[in-house]
């Protein structure tokens, strides 16, 4: 499987499986971590991570706290596209890692990110 993203007007694929969307939350600063894969269905949200909990950033059912995260597995169907938007209020964008290595995505505010299954 490979994974498009879409940004600045240019589309890049790269060839993978599964890939880790962090961020930090614009009012906590608090790391958020969502594990994905890429799949024929879409994109499966497969496992969410958060650095503690405050507004806006509640842990999801069933949450354990495993070495000060709060980790939980959400039931998100597939989705054919994530939407990622720079709001300018966080110290950086999107982190996007697998396993070759990681990128940034959307540090500037106003940047739009598309995340998709490849065709």
């Amino acid at each position: 499987m490979s994974l498009c993203i879409l940004a600045g007007g240019k589309v890049t694929a790269l060839a993978l499986s599964a890939f880790t969307l962090s961020w930090t939350h614009s009012v906590q600063k608090t790391e958020w971590r969502e594990t994905w894969a890429v799949t024929p269905a879409g994109l499966e949200l497969r496992q969410a991570e958060v650095k503690g909990s405050g507004a806006g950033m509640e842990p999801g059912a069933g949450a354990v706290l495993t070495d000060g995260w709060w980790v939980w597995h959400p039931t998100l169907p597939p989705q054919g596209r994530i939407s990622l938007a720079a709001s300018g209020m966080t110290p950086g964008g999107w982190r996007l890692c697998h396993a070759d290595g990681c990128v940034e995505l959307g540090a500037t505010a106003g940047d739009e990110v598309s995340l998709s299954g490849c065709p």
